[in-house]
């Protein structure tokens, strides 16, 4: 036993596939070729010797980390990297003490700072000062929108580099260097045929670490056929990474951008999009009465009254949903969900009071005419309260015709039906009703 354990201590595990096959210069970095093709914004920046500090903004796996260290060794310049996650003021007065030193030896540094987007505002200003007179290259990398996430005076100081997902063709390149470049990969003789390919890329999301992890991880989980291969499937796959989490940081952009898409593909009336993201959203564990609370304010601000039953069924499935919880809610939100996709639209109602705010903006809050006001005492009697009000009801059809804006408003018209749905029979009567209507939206 105590050998066992000896050389269990002495045998040092393998890094990582995805550190072991890291690209070793900057030519070799997949995907990003608008800022390391030949006429990349970093390409030319290298050239010139000019290259800036910068915010790395873009998904996870998409080559940040990689592409800082591989500007660094371009630069000849000292690299350090720190997280955000783990480090605070205390370690960066260290780093940026450092490479003053090296800046008086005529070495420059290149600092390189991880999800920038978790220091707060006093760890970001820590920066600045550095930045401003050129101490260190600073790089930070993030995945959240950096107009949001970066405090301007440290944004104005830097570029914003835009890394995208990963395109199918590049995660390709990716895993056939893998599979004939990595000797450990090598040594476990892995086959995959087509369909395992693409089912490992359609896994990877534009994500590279992600498309390796699961290699990896599904390779050493098969064991070996009789003719010495490993013959991975596409089951082997799915089975390997069933735990594997969903790009969604419900405070991140995923969060935003994701219901946002779901919002607009019901505002377009694409019933199948809107189902799409509204799976995406519950299969990453939002909240599903979030989700609810925005298909009610759809349900007003975009179908309005061309079908008015939508909010009502928007409502319904609110309660519903909180009544019931996952995973049967999913049911509920996708008929909301769909209902409101397929139904008119309009946003007359939304347009109206947003109208009607700014005129109480722009002029204050203009008098309510006498005729509107309730009587209800002598001197309000005496001062014509409720003279020339006229009941709706004691006149034909329930129509009086008489106005009530206030003066200065009396021939404005803030709803404006649409002709569509239920709202068109809507129109058609108040444009039979009222003469500054007719032949109006």
């Amino acid at each position: 036993m105590e050998l066992f354990a000896q050389t269990n201590q002495n045998k040092t595990p393998p890094a990582p596939l995805a550190q072991r096959i890291r690209p070793a210069a900057l030519e070799q970095i997949r995907g990003q070729n608008h800022l390391f093709g030949p006429q990349g914004m970093l390409t030319r920046a290298l050239e010139e010797r000019k290259l800036l500090s910068a915010i790395f903004w873009g998904p996870p796996g998409s080559g940040k980390t990689t592409s800082a260290r591989l500007l660094a060794e371009a630069l000849q310049a000292d690299f350090q990297a720190i997280s955000a996650v783990t480090s605070g003021v205390k370690d960066l007065k260290e780093l940026l003490a450092k490479a003053e030193y090296n800046l008086h030896r005529g070495r420059s540094t290149l600092l390189f700072i991880d999800e920038i987007h978790r220091y707060n505002k006093a760890q970001q200003d820590a920066l600045l000062h550095a930045v401003e007179d050129g101490t260190v290259i600073f790089i930070g990398a993030t995945t959240e929108n950096p107009s949001f996430e970066v405090v301007g005076a440290l944004l104005s100081r830097c570029l914003v580099h835009r890394f995208e997902p990963l395109s199918d063709e590049a995660l390709m390149e990716i895993l056939d260097a893998a599979l004939t470049e990595d000797e450990e990969m090598k040594s476990l003789k892995v086959k995959l045929d087509d369909d395992t390919r693409r089912r490992l890329i359609e896994l990877a999301s534009g994500d590279a670490r992600r498309l390796l992890n699961a290699l990896e991880v599904s390779a050493h989980l098969l064991k070996p056929s009789k003719d010495g291969f490993r013959h991975l499937t596409p089951q082997h796959v799915d089975q390997a990474v069933s735990g594997r989490s969903y790009l969604y940081d419900k405070a991140g952009d995923a969060h935003y951008d994701t219901i946002s898409a779901f919002i607009k593909s019901v505002r377009a009336s694409d019933p199948d999009a809107a189902i799409y993201y509204l799976a995406r959203m519950l299969e990453a564990g939002e909240d599903p009465l979030f989700i609810a609370r925005r298909l009610i304010i759809l349900a007003s601000e975009d179908v309005g009254n061309a079908s008015p039953l939508g909010l009502v069924l928007a409502n319904s499935a609110f309660q519903a949903t909180h009544q019931i919880g996952m995973p049967e809610a999913r049911i509920i939100l996708a008929q909301a969900t769909t209902y409101l996709a397929s139904s008119p639209k309009s946003n007359a109602s939304y347009v109206a009071i947003s109208e009607a705010i700014e005129d109480v903006k722009r002029l204050g809050p203009q008098p309510v005419p006498l005729k509107l006001r309730n009587p209800v005492t002598k001197l309000m009697k005496n001062e014509d309260y409720g003279e020339g009000y006229q009941y709706a009801h004691e006149y034909e059809g329930g129509f009086s015709g008489m106005e009530c804006l206030p003066e200065k408003l009396k021939d404005r018209i803030y709803y404006r039906p649409t002709d569509r749905g239920q709202e068109k029979i809507i129109k058609e009567r108040l444009q039979s009703l009222w003469e500054k209507r007719k032949g109006k939206g």
